[in-house]
């Protein structure tokens, strides 16, 4: 008898959802059933920084994540900001519900590096937590029901035990950006400074330590690329990992709308260039702009004296703008990156160091531009040499390469092609977050039904 009124329940729900438009293409969520039809899922999008401005890969993809979630749910999106720092005020068109804002105080004061390097918690973790901010959420918690909760990476797993009281069995999907401990480990493997290399190493270990405790206490995790889920199944290899790629708006990166934005910036697009696009305070990006520049360019520009090489990106440091020249241009900050595409031969991304799959070669990809990247740079994204892109790891490859694109247009439009359709059917936001939302339903089915088990 218990088991027909449990399977009867779980028929009707079935029914309604399928009468309200559930499909196998985009599932819609069984909550609470009013008037017959199901209510939206209400879900916290909690983030360890602020949500705008959108000038990092971090940022763009929660914002993105995010607002293709509103497009299917109620989402509520909790940020951290620093001291001094505006709360973000999205536009409507982001679809959020609300805005949550915790002030993050500051970060990598004396105490928390000191905690850091001497305690079980590492810095990294220490920086996103504070007594202000859990009581925040807790009182967030009080006055918000929700269906799911995302957090965004191992650096917000302090902050798990007020969400599993809060909401007991509440699902908790964690989006791993990076792995952390990866990153912090190639860092420490390309840092000269001794005294830095160490206290990396140590970060690494206390991160690494931080991310398996998150396997165990999360029922859902999802990553970037499949090299990494199989790195995190090789070391829980039951844990329930799954493949939510970074991605593009390829409508918005389209030739289009590039050339369009190339005439309000006013930007010549008769002058070739070589781009590379990305976050000039970031050690990774600096060391590839330095590389390059010092290697690779000289030899491109003795041979193609009508070509200029571009460095587009924020907050580049004293290192990085002693490099412009008559012919190499340190941007800084810009409002718009596509003008910047629409004169470039080739984007170049000569990542030597870093974690994580890059934003900026899917955007390149989507504007029609030819990529040319070290192997790790195009890590985790599911290219093919010479169909999608050009590998280049040495000096010698990758100018060859680059001189490839330029003086072969059957080279240059074979990969455009191949690459704008890959980023169309594979990488744009809109397919990325109707897998991500279907992920979210299951997990919130799961949890609806096993508490339909326990009421009878």
């Amino acid at each position: 008898m218990l088991l027909d009124k449990f399977a009867d329940r779980l028929t009707a729900q079935e029914s309604s959802g399928a009468q309200s438009g559930l499909t196998d293409e985009i599932p819609k969520f069984n909550g609470e059933l009013r008037n017959n039809s199901p209510s939206p899922m209400r879900l916290l999008y909690f983030t360890p920084h602020q949500m705008l401005p959108i000038n990092t890969g971090g940022r763009l993809r929660d914002y993105q994540l995010a607002r293709q979630l509103a497009i299917r749910c109620s989402v509520t999106f909790a940020e951290m900001c620093h001291k001094g720092q505006s709360r973000s005020k999205p536009s409507d068109h982001s679809g959020l519900t609300s805005v949550i804002t915790l002030d993050k105080g500051h970060s990598y004061t004396p105490a928390k590096i000191l905690r850091g390097l001497a305690g079980p918690i590492p810095i990294t973790l220490l920086n996103c937590w504070s007594q202000r901010m859990a009581s925040k959420l807790t009182d967030a918690f009080r006055s918000h029901q929700f269906d799911s909760v995302q957090i965004e990476g191992v650096h917000l797993m302090e902050y798990l035990p007020i969400i599993h009281k809060a909401l007991g069995s509440l699902p908790v999907v964690v989006d791993w950006h990076n792995i952390e401990s990866e990153l912090m480990s190639r860092y420490a493997g390309a840092e000269h400074n001794p005294i830095k290399k160490l206290a990396a190493k140590r970060t690494a270990k206390l991160i690494e330590r931080s991310e398996d405790r998150l396997l165990d206490a999360c029922s859902t995790h999802t990553v970037t690329s499949e090299r990494e889920r199989r790195m995190l199944l090789a070391r829980r290899p039951d844990a329930n990992i799954q493949v939510v790629p970074n991605g593009v708006d390829a409508t918005y990166y389209s030739s289009n709308e590039i050339s369009k934005a190339a005439g309000r910036n006013g930007r010549d697009q008769s002058k070739k260039t070589i781009v590379f696009v990305g976050s000039m305070d970031y050690h990774a990006n600096i060391d590839a702009v330095m590389w390059f520049s010092r290697t690779v360019w000289p030899q491109i520009a003795e041979n193609y004296s009508d070509i200029h090489f571009m460095i587009v990106g924020r907050d580049p440091g004293i290192e990085v703008r002693s490099l412009a020249s008559d012919r190499i241009h340190v941007t800084g900050t810009v409002d718009d990156v596509r003008p910047f595409y629409s004169s470039a031969v080739a984007a170049v991304v000569p990542i030597r160091s870093g974690s994580g799959t890059r934003l900026k070669i899917l955007e390149a990809m989507a504007a029609g531009v030819p990529v040319v990247s070290t192997r790790l740079g195009a890590e985790g994204i599911d290219v093919e040499h010479d169909d999608h892109i050009l590998l280049a790891d040495s000096v010698p490859d990758m100018t060859a390469a680059i001189i490839r694109i330029i003086s072969s247009p059957e080279t240059r439009s074979r990969l455009i092609a191949a690459a704008r359709i890959l980023v169309v059917d594979r990488y744009d936001w809109s397919v990325i977050g109707k897998k991500l939302y279907r992920i979210h339903c299951e997990q919130a089915q799961t949890r609806q039904h096993h508490a339909i088990l326990q009421e009878y």
